[in-house]
């Protein structure tokens, strides 16, 4: 069955849900990354070859990846607890700084001799993206930083509350087919809720999640077939991954053409909400904060996921990887 989602026009429910997010703890674990910004100006092109010349009066450094998840979760009220591994480099001492400056603690970052720090430098001239370059590293992480990011989940687990577990893979490495289940496993030994944002890799080894977030694109690759944005199809696509991922609730983003959520009853469709797109970078990790952040403090999902969508399209509307506060959330919400 597949309807489209009306969400109640009472407010009640959502400053109760809002409220319990100071006292939430959740943890990000996966690929984090420095977002690098270049901006400038466009006035010549090149006498060197047919491409334009920017020059630069601006530049910046953000947290992005699983950081920029952390980043939204802070952003919210909620607790961030993150884990993952960098390199022994300048761009890792960046990245811990930037951490430190948003008030989230580092002490989860394993810094690895054996890997470099993920680094994505856009080029800017009028809020436009003019050419983006990536410094990376692909490859798993070692088997030693594998044992001592599993050691640092099971110690947050047992040493403290945790509400949630966010996996936050970019295929950058951190994130390997012999960890995940291990870690999914350990999550629901301990009645911890899992979302998992994942990506082509590893996109079947997340069974039994809580909520899978992919989106069209992503279900289109891994289920071999292009995937209609209807609800039919869309519906279809949930029971074909449902088969192999025996997942609770799935929550599949489709652009401008807004999200399909199915809680394991029931499909819907929930509307995008008309925007000035300026840059839809970092829409999916806000998406994947604002769900997991809403459930864990009572909402049922399709509540969470009309947050989250509504959370998604406003970051949609400034350039750059940016993060929504819990106010700007609010007052959307009233609007």
């Amino acid at each position: 069955m597949s309807a489209r989602y009306i969400r109640p026009q009472a407010m009640k429910s959502s400053e109760k849900i809002f409220s319990k997010f100071p006292s939430l703890r959740i943890v990000v674990i996966g690929d984090v990354m420095l977002d690098r910004y270049l901006w400038g100006s466009v006035d010549r092109i090149s006498p060197e070859a047919p491409v334009p010349v920017v020059s630069i009066h601006k530049k910046e450094s953000r947290l992005g990846g699983a950081a920029n998840v952390a980043l939204n979760l802070k952003a919210l009220g909620v607790v961030p607890v993150l884990l993952s591994v960098t390199g022994r480099d300048e761009e890792g001492k960046k990245l811990i700084l930037l951490l430190s400056d948003s008030e989230i603690d580092s002490s989860g970052i394993i810094q690895s001799a054996t890997r470099i720090t993920s680094v994505k430098s856009r080029v800017l001239s009028k809020n436009h993206q003019m050419i983006r370059f990536d410094e990376e590293a692909t490859h798993d992480i070692s088997r030693n930083d594998e044992e001592q990011l599993f050691s640092l989940l099971k110690k947050n687990i047992e040493s403290k509350k945790v509400d949630a577990v966010i996996f936050e893979d970019y295929n950058k490495g951190v994130l390997t087919k012999s960890f995940i289940p291990r870690a999914i496993e350990l999550c629901s030994k301990n009645k911890i809720a899992t979302f998992v944002d994942p990506k082509k890799n590893n996109f079947f080894s997340y069974r039994n999640a809580t909520l899978f977030k992919p989106n069209l694109r992503e279900v289109s690759e891994a289920l071999g077939r292009i995937v209609m944005a209807d609800t039919t199809d869309l519906t279809l696509a949930h029971e074909q991954l449902k088969r192999q991922l025996h997942h609770q609730n799935t929550f599949i983003t489709l652009g401008e053409k807004g999200a399909f959520i199915h809680d394991g009853k029931n499909g819907y469709m929930l509307d995008a909400h008309i925007r000035n797109v300026a840059d839809v970078s970092g829409a999916g990790d806000t998406v994947i904060s604002v769900v997991a952040a809403a459930m864990c403090a009572g909402a049922e999902m399709n509540d969470a996921a009309y947050l989250a969508n509504l959370a998604g399209g406003l970051v949609c509307e400034k350039p750059g990887v940016v993060t929504i506060e819990l106010n700007q959330l609010i007052n959307e919400l009233k609007n």
